[in-house]
């Protein structure tokens, strides 16, 4: 049960990278510049007035000081996508008595006119709430609350955000890769994926996606270097095989392993010791053979997985080339070979990954040829 609830809890995190400590001491350093100095620079230029500085600014440093990539923290969205939010919040403050049904509103139109001009940036839903609910002294601005504080604010702590990260050595505001010289792709694009391609693909998605086209190609283009450096030379059995391998022990209950057989919709599974060395391997003929043997007497004393798997298994190394596995999946229809490490089942290699080796070897002699 604890298992299963951890399990539970892992599936809820997002898959993002976790930056070096040394990169999110940076982040936050950056937030803390950028919102004492916008702040102190609005507080001198709006003198005693009580809404000098609004929350939602320090959101908005999220954004701009830990993921400056983000399509999301780009400075047309942060600038326009917070205009466009006191804009509505103060139209709804003022339209509307009920304070709950004016910010619900503010925040809905607010997103819907965010995403029509392609500026959407989720610390201005807070920017409406505030105009509804930030008190007298902001309902007393009226629509001066879209000037002071929040273009204010918002460009102040934008101008110290570009400084900060391009001290960094960041690309902020994100720059397009483009060709100077012609309309055209590069010619990086030319021959590999073009923006027209990643185009067509996000727009199948029903979705917001939070990278750039850019960044994306970016990463494509690096993943696609890195797979042809790897296709450079052959294939080894480490380089296919899955690691995370379901296996039965040698003392497991038969109909445990039958049980199990039916979970994973498997024709064969390793079975390993106490100590995770290979001892065997079982496979579904051979419980089907116990099954109609249960009845005799002398077969009685079959009850665990070691009485009745095969001990003969044919192993590869980790340092194998693929080639070697070849006469096994081909002439004697193997649906998977272990791969041990002195002794320890470190790996498995089953006749799909055999499959997608070779298909990539052959697509990547094609294009040598």
């Amino acid at each position: 049960m604890l298992h299963s609830s951890s399990e539970w809890l892992q599936s809820l995190k997002p898959n993002f990278k976790i930056l070096p400590v040394k990169d999110r001491i940076l982040c936050g350093l950056g937030a803390l510049i950028g919102l004492a100095l916008s702040s102190l620079i609005s507080l001198w230029a709006l003198g005693d007035f009580q809404a000098w500085y609004i929350a939602p600014m320090g959101a908005s440093s999220v954004l701009l000081f830990a993921v400056p990539a983000s399509p999301l923290a780009q400075p047309w969205n942060m600038v326009v996508g917070n205009t466009i939010a006191a804009i509505v919040g103060v139209s709804c403050s003022l339209l509307f008595p009920s304070p709950t049904l004016a910010f619900s509103l503010a925040v809905a139109i607010a997103i819907i006119l965010m995403l029509s001009t392609d500026s959407l940036h989720p610390p201005s839903g807070a920017v409406a709430i505030t105009a509804v609910l930030g008190g007298n002294a902001i309902h007393e601005l009226g629509y001066a609350f879209v000037f002071y504080p929040v273009l204010l604010n918002s460009v102040l702590l934008m101008v110290v955000a570009i400084v900060f990260n391009r001290m960094l050595g960041k690309a902020y505001p994100q720059q397009l890769q483009i060709n100077t010289r012609s309309k055209d792709p590069t010619p990086t694009q030319k021959v590999t994926i073009q923006p027209q391609d990643i185009q067509a693909v996000l727009d199948q998605q029903t979705q917001l996606l939070d990278i750039s086209e850019y960044d994306l190609q970016k990463i494509i283009l690096e993943a696609q270097s890195k797979a042809s450096e790897r296709a450079d030379s052959p294939f080894l059995c480490q380089d296919i095989m899955s690691k995370d391998v379901a296996s039965l022990q040698e003392s497991d209950d038969i109909r445990h392993a039958l049980a199990k057989f039916r979970q994973m919709n498997l024709m064969s599974l390793p079975v390993v010791n106490a100590e995770k060395k290979l001892v065997g391997t079982l496979a579904m003929y051979q419980l089907v053979e116990w099954f109609e043997r249960a009845t005799d007497i002398r077969s009685g004393w079959e009850s665990e997985v070691g009485h009745i798997m095969s001990r003969k298994v044919v192993t590869v190394q980790p340092g194998q080339p693929i080639q070697d596995l070849v006469p096994y999946f081909v002439e004697r229809s193997f649906n998977y070979i272990p791969v041990l490490d002195e002794g320890q089942l470190v790996g498995i290699i089953s006749r799909a990954d055999m499959i997608a080796a070779l298909y990539q070897e052959l697509n990547h002699f094609k294009l040598s040829a």
